[in-house]
Parts: C-alpha cells; structure tokens; sequence
C-alpha cells in the first residue's frame, strides 16, 4: 500500500521536475541580460556591453530553427530560440538608441565650444546596413538597419535550408553550425574585456548567469540525449564563460593601464 501510495506521488513529482526544466530551458537564456539591460538604462552607457553577443545570438537562434525542421528536438529547445532572438532585438534597440543619444550630446558639447571653422565641420553619415562596409558592419545608426539585416539573413537561409533539407549531411552541418556559434557567445565580450585591459562595464551577474545557465543547459542536453552537436558545444560554452570570470578576476585583483584612445571613435567601433 506504501509502495503505490509513494509511486502515486512520484507521477506528479516527476511531471513537475519536467515542466520546470523546461521552464528553465525556455527562460532560463534570458535571465542574463536583465541586469546588463537595466544597467544600461539606468548609466545610459552601452560601452560596457558588446553588440556582436546580440549578432552571436542571433545568428545562433536562427539556424538552431532552421535546423528544426530537418531535425526536430525538444519544443522546449525550439521556443527558447524564438524568445532569445526577441530579446537580443530589444538589446539592440536599448545599446542603438544609447549609442546614439550619447553622440548627439558629445556633438552638443563640442558645438558649445567650438570656433567659426569648427562649426562649419558636418556630421559624419549615417550609417546602415546597405553601405557593404565592413569598417560599419553591426554599428548602424538605426534599429530598423539591424531588424532589416536579421530579416534578410534568415531568409536567405531559410531558402537554402529548404533546397537542401533533404539531404541529411546538410540539416547536421546546419546543427552542428548553429550550436557552435552559440558556444562562441562569450568570444566578442572576452575580446572586448581584453582591449580594454577591463571588465568595468559588463556585468558580472550577467557572465555568472551565463556559466551557471550553459552549465544546467549542457548537463539538460546530456540526460535528455539530444544531438550530440548541443551537447559538446554546450562543454565549450562553459569553457569561455570561465575565461571571462577569470579576466574579471585578473582585472580586478592586478589592474592594467588601460589603452588610450579617443573617446568618440573607441565608442564607435566598440558596439
């Protein structure tokens, strides 16, 4: 009588467990950028936060989609991606909008005390995603260029995942590419945190909800057997997550000299 008195306790229990990993599956991704993205509103500062994790993200999401549909893969999985890729738009949108009030007060400022020959100086273009400059690529001066981009970069791949999702090599390269680029996440901001000689700026909550979440989302991928391309990019994802807390240690305990530039063009090319 204990015996299936407990197994009818263990049912739910179980049922329970599930819903919340695949909770954490479908949210878990976001939670991570919720204190960078409050940081940023309340410093109105988005030189601390590297844009190419937005591009990284994206890029990521839409293939592991696309991938989908030659092979499908838990739901949970699948609606993840599709929350992630609405977040990083709103980053993008916060990080442009940031970017571009703070250059129109560093305009306002150099305009107050400029000379007659500087005033006559004009601003530079505008910059969008149809200019084919690589100098610019992933600094536009508008949200809608980055949302133009994304649209165009999936539909180009949609097209040719549809030409090609019958051949299973090609739906398996597809997988093994988006998780990859997923894993490489964390490179623009352990790139960044380099140059600078510095980590002030990024959130550190964010990095160590970034390990401990691909370290859950790794281990999830291991006990639920999904491919196996998820699986050893999740173990590199946690690889460069720990790289970054190490620079934040490094950082923090021997500080650097930081490297001198002018503050106007580092911000440009920064995001």
């Amino acid at each position: 009588m204990e015996a299936g008195g407990l197994g009818w306790l263990l049912v739910p229990m179980r049922q329970l467990v599930s819903w919340g990993a695949a909770g954490a599956m479908v949210f878990g991704g976001v939670v991570p950028y919720i204190p960078q993205y409050r940081d940023i509103r309340r410093t109105q500062n988005a030189e601390g936060f590297s844009t190419y994790v937005c591009l990284v993200l994206l890029v990521a999401n839409i293939l592991r989609i696309l991938f989908w549909f030659g092979r499908h893969f838990e739901s949970p999985l699948l609606w993840q991606s599709i929350i992630m890729i609405v977040t990083m738009l709103l980053m993008l949108k916060l990080c442009t909008e940031v970017r571009v009030s703070n250059e129109l007060n560093v305009k306002r400022r150099s305009f107050a005390a400029a000379d007659s020959k500087d005033e006559e100086i004009k601003a530079p273009p505008k910059r969008s995603y149809l200019d084919f400059d690589l100098n610019y690529f992933w600094h536009w001066s508008k949200f809608t260029d980055y949302v133009q981009c994304v649209l165009t970069f999936t539909g180009v791949t949609g097209y040719i995942t549809y030409l090609w999702l019958d051949s299973s090599l090609f739906v398996e390269m597809l997988g093994f590419l988006a998780v990859f680029t997923e894993a490489m996440l964390g490179v623009p901001q352990l790139y960044r945190n380099y140059q600078n000689r510095s980590t002030e700026g990024m959130s550190v909550k964010m990095v160590l909800m970034w390990t401990s979440g691909d370290t859950f989302k790794t281990v999830y991928f291991i006990l639920n057997q999904a491919p196996f391309q998820f699986s050893i990019c999740g173990l590199l994802q946690v690889f460069v997550d720990m790289a970054i807390l190490l620079q934040v240690y490094l950082y923090s305990s021997y500080p650097q000299k930081p490297v001198s530039h002018t503050a106007h063009p580092a911000s440009t090319k920064a995001l």
